[in-house]
């Protein structure tokens, strides 16, 4: 049972735990001249938690009184990473004999051992802390406790440790179960999710197509901030009723359930031979494309981080070359500078902007600029041509992935050197680390398998018509500078030279191809 949050009350010195919450009423000795000393800093307030109200019954039948409460509210005691603000607190507040402000502390009310701390090291703390001065209180709903006595400490000890174990044990049911649905291709608990109606089987028809709309235009190289103005001016709301953010959009079009997949732990659930499971719900979008999807956010290094902290999802450049450009000029090394050139407005100029290498504070050298009008122009037409003569060769090239025999042919061996470990044919020695390579090369496989989905997924919209859908309008700048992407690295700017401002020469332009 969960404990109803407390509305807290100033206490001295206690604590009980229920289902995640910390509960502590710290105390004073109880005797009469005491009492009153306290009774003007004994703060009261309606008590919606029973644990404090238990702790108070006990403080009473004790003749204790409270001066003050903890409560952590769903914090669990059961995990090492969890920090507990009022348990830290009492524990202080222990150690030093007083609260912050003052008020001595002589003693602490439970409702029971385990309802304390779960986790022996904390206990421990506790111990330590409420006994570093002769004649401190404790005490649980059963009456008081001598923790001086090396006996009852250990009792407390074993109680901990024996919470703790039924705690790993509710949490290993916990993700069995969990696996267990994921297997078995169950959907969770909890709301529906956006595209499927309540039964989280069916798809519901228009926000369906929404999702399988923006999955395909993050194939096609369409930016997430595109797909999201796209999707707020149409009126487009998430299941709450909210408008989309970044975040959740792109994790809506990251998540497996689109193609029927489901993962467990941040990994695909798969069956005995390494093949993703399949849900019992309707798919939005082919595996392919999710493959695509997946390779696409995966190799993203990490959002952008505003001045002010906070995080945003990534931005359409306003310009085409914006970070593909770098800056050749040599430095005294012989090291060509390579900072990205940045693109500035600049009305004197015939097309209006130009690309620049930043200066020296800013990372770069400052050392070339280009007409950015003629550069866009030149790599464009380049882009163009590579990309056709691309297109001409996908016509002919077989699609088949060839590490396929090979991902097959190690699954099979590893289920085979796993058999054998199980019947104790092999020893522990040779088994672990003949499984660690083995799959650390299925991951690799597995990796090169996602990119090449990806390869065919990108080859199908790199067409023959690109020129002509280049040059119509039908692609916006952010798929114009995926499909730059797709044909090169980066272009490097060679220097002019000679200062002075000279005619554009497109020999100073040097590409890097991917091929």
């Amino acid at each position: 049972m969960r404990a109803e949050p407390d509305s807290g009350a100033a206490a001295r010195q206690g604590e009980g735990r229920a289902g995640g919450r910390l509960v502590a009423s710290a105390v004073g000795l109880g005797h009469a001249d005491r009492a009153a000393a306290y009774e003007e800093s004994l703060i009261l307030r309606k008590e919606k938690c029973y644990q404090h109200k238990v702790n108070g019954e006990t403080a009473a039948r004790l003749g204790w009184t409270i001066v003050h409460r903890y409560t952590d509210n769903d914090l669990s005691a059961a995990k090492a990473a969890v920090v507990r603000p009022d348990f830290e607190a009492m524990v202080k507040a222990l150690k030093s004999g007083h609260m912050p402000d003052g008020q001595p502390v002589r003693g602490v009310i439970v409702v029971a051992d385990d309802r304390l701390t779960r986790r022996a090291g904390d206990y421990e703390r506790f111990v330590d802390a409420l006994t570093y001065e002769e004649g401190r209180l404790y005490a649980d709903a059963k009456g008081s406790k001598n923790l001086y006595s090396e006996d009852v400490e250990s009792m407390g000890l074993f109680g901990v440790v024996i919470s703790k174990m039924e705690v790993r044990k509710m949490q290993r049911r916990a993700r069995r179960s969990h696996r267990a649905r994921a297997e078995l291709g169950i959907p969770v608990g909890g709301k529906r999710p956006f595209g499927w109606k309540d039964d989280k089987l069916t798809l519901e028809p228009e926000e369906a197509a929404w999702l399988a709309k923006g999955a395909r235009e993050v194939i096609a190289g369409k930016s997430m901030h595109s797909i999201l103005r796209e999707w707020r001016e149409a009126g487009v709301r998430t299941i709450n009723d909210k408008e989309w953010a970044s975040r959740s959009l792109k994790l809506a079009l990251w998540n497996p359930r689109l193609c029927g997949w489901r993962k467990h732990n941040g990994e695909l659930v798969r069956d005995a031979n390494g093949v993703p499971v399949v849900g019992r719900w309707e798919p939005a979008i082919t595996p392919k494309e999710w493959m695509a999807i997946d390779a696409i956010f995966s190799a993203r290094v990490g959002p952008n981080v505003k001045s002010d902290g906070s995080v945003t999802d990534y931005r359409t450049p306003s310009y085409l070359l914006t970070g593909i450009l770098r800056c050749g000029k040599p430095g005294a090394d012989g090291q060509i500078c390579n900072a990205p050139l940045r693109a500035t407005a600049r009305p004197d100029l015939s097309g209006g902007y130009l690309y620049q290498c930043p200066s020296k504070e800013m990372g770069g050298c400052g050392g070339t600029g280009r007409n950015g009008a003629k550069i866009d122009e030149f790599v464009t037409e380049a882009v163009l041509a590579k990309l056709e003569e691309r297109a001409a060769r996908t016509k002919h090239a077989d699609d088949k992935w060839a590490g396929e025999e090979e991902l097959a042919r190690l699954t099979k061996k590893q289920r085979k050197l796993l058999q054998a470990w199980q019947e104790d044919q092999i020893s522990d020695e040779l088994f672990f680390p003949q499984n660690q390579k083995m799959e650390a090369r299925v991951k690799e496989l597995r990796a090169d398998r996602t990119r090449h989905v990806l390869n065919q997924q990108r080859a199908a919209e790199v067409t023959g018509d690109v020129r002509e859908r280049w040059t119509s309008g039908q692609l916006d700048l952010a798929q114009k500078r995926a499909l730059i992407r797709e044909a090169l690295h980066a272009v490097i700017v060679l220097p002019v030279g000679g200062g002075g401002r000279r005619p554009f020469n497109p020999d100073l332009l040097v590409p890097k191809w991917r091929d």
